[in-house]
């Protein structure tokens, strides 16, 4: 008899847990003591279609007593089998609702399921924030390349968050429209003159046009001095010239060199020529004496005129010395 009453009261046990897990009562009364009508049926059918009834029914209470009664629980339902975030939702929306920031429960689910964190766009839109841009590197018409950090404060476009550029895209439209400043700039020295120049100058160009953010200032927070572009460009313009003038040079001594050497060519085949013209004269000396046209009397007359040519030569030719073609011993 104990063992069926203790069966009886563990079986009793085990049905009330079921029935509180799939019914949860308590819940039921936390609802309606906040004024949040929904009945235990719908908190049942909650369970079976595995919507978790408690962030449903809190997330209720929170708008209702936010003032946010246009929001149902068939919509909270809806967005959180669709993936989205109930909770950030709702307290988007009761932000929003604070900070006199008009969000409807349809966009605030809209910005969710697109994956950007809805509630954070919110507080954004109250409390702008900063952004640090990464060095930027420009060049002015001076050739002097600078070196520029900005600091852009946005404020972000619940309207632009759905389907809207995020920071990258603000950060390379800013970077970007530093440089074409700095480099519409005529001296390096005025941009460091007037920094403000450039903010106003990049303001103006509408960068936030298409992204999730409104651009409520740009300021340069520091400018550096790099390298001297100018100056490097026109170095290596100048070895560039240098290199080109060397290879012409070399190629006109190798043409020289060839010139020489075909000079040299033709002189010893002049040399040659004038070798063999010289070994024709005496069979030439030889025939005419032989055949009476020339005199033992000429003969001694060319050889006296030859002999006095190579002495006047001798005399001409320099020695090193002005002995008259004689060495000095000692």
């Amino acid at each position: 008899m104990p063992f069926l009453v203790v069966t009886i009261a563990l079986a009793a046990f085990v049905l009330l847990l079921i029935f509180f897990y799939y019914v949860p009562f308590f819940l039921w009364i936390n609802a309606l003591s906040a004024g949040v009508r929904v009945s235990l049926v719908q908190l049942f059918l909650m369970r079976l279609r595995r919507v978790p009834p408690r962030t449903i029914v809190y997330a209720m209470i929170e708008a209702h007593k936010a003032g946010l009664r246009t929001i149902t629980r068939d919509e909270l339902e809806a967005h959180f089998l669709a993936g989205g975030h109930v909770e950030k939702v709702v307290h988007a929306l009761v932000s929003a609702s604070k900070a006199n920031i008009d969000l409807s429960f349809q966009m605030a689910t809209a910005i969710d399921l697109a994956g950007r964190d809805v509630l954070q766009a919110v507080q954004m839109s109250v409390n702008p924030k900063v952004i640090d841009t990464p060095p930027v590197t420009a060049v002015a018409k001076d050739g002097i390349q600078l070196i520029a950090k900005a600091r852009v404060t946005v404020r972000a476009n619940i309207k632009q968050l759905v389907g809207g550029a995020g920071e990258e895209t603000i950060l390379a439209r800013v970077g970007e429209g530093i440089v074409s400043s700095i480099g519409s700039s005529e001296s390096h020295k005025s941009v460091l003159e007037n920094p403000d120049s450039i903010s106003k100058l990049v303001l103006k160009k509408g960068l936030d046009a298409g992204t999730a953010f409104e651009i409520l200032s740009i300021d340069i927070a520091d400018i550096d001095i790099g390298k001297n572009i100018g100056a490097v460009l026109q170095i290596d313009q100048a070895q560039a010239d240098k290199n080109i003038a060397q290879a012409r040079a070399e190629e006109r001594r190798s043409m020289a060199v060839a010139l020489e050497q075909e000079m040299k060519a033709k002189a010893q085949e002049a040399r040659a020529k004038v070798i063999e013209a010289e070994a024709q004269i005496p069979i030439a000396m030889a025939e005419a004496l032989r055949n009476g046209n020339l005199g033992v009397m000429d003969y001694y007359k060319m050889q006296n005129i030859q002999a006095d040519t190579d002495m006047r030569d001798s005399i001409a030719r320099p020695t090193g010395n002005s002995g008259g073609g004689k060495t000095d011993k000692k």
